[in-house]
């Protein structure tokens, strides 16, 4: 679906873009995701529109056939946010231990006594973390909108699924100039 409008109450959900994941190999280079999540970031904080800055600190615990991260064996930083994004105290952190942002954290409950109805989302691994934060935020109720060049994936034949076959089931797709176009009017 294209991208038509935003709640008046909007927030930013911004995922992963943290230290231990900028050294990835990607579809598309992180530095065009971390410019156009910026861009969003300061468009929504000069609106007084909440921003969600989300980081990953380990993995659910169920079983895989792939064996899990050692979270104990993170390197120094390896989970903190890149200072690109120019973190403001206003803003929302969260500290995930799944895929999802919403998922074992109180974002659900933080963004809805704010009010909000809808959240944009930008971030890595789109396959992973971006689509199952959109997941999450459709199956909470919230209106979803997703910022396709604000985003990137390790693996494209998971980047461009999600962007093809299952956000346009989850939301409304867009750039990020055409998401700030839309919060100014």
């Amino acid at each position: 679906m294209p991208l038509t409008k935003l709640d008046p109450q909007t927030a930013l959900i911004v995922v992963d873009l943290q230290k231990g994941l900028m050294s990835s190999p990607v579809v598309h280079p992180i530095a065009g995701v971390i410019a156009q999540s910026r861009a969003l970031a300061d468009a929504f904080r000069k609106r007084g529109l909440p921003v969600v800055l989300v980081n990953v600190a380990g993995g659910a615990p169920g079983r895989t056939e792939r064996p899990p991260r050692n979270t104990a064996q993170f390197p120094p930083g390896w989970t903190d946010l890149i200072p690109e994004l120019n973190q403001q105290p206003g803003d929302i952190a969260v500290t995930k231990y799944s895929w999802g942002a919403f998922a074992s954290t109180n974002l659900e409950a933080q963004l809805k006594t704010l009010g909000v109805t809808h959240v944009v989302i930008t971030g890595v691994a789109t396959g992973t973390g971006v689509e199952s934060t959109a997941r999450q935020a459709y199956e909470a109720g919230f209106n979803v909108t997703l910022a396709t060049d604000a985003m990137t994936d390790t693996r494209p034949e998971a980047h461009d699924y999600s962007l093809n076959s299952v956000f346009p089931r989850l939301g409304e797709t867009g750039t990020a100039q055409d998401i700030i176009a839309l919060l100014s009017r």
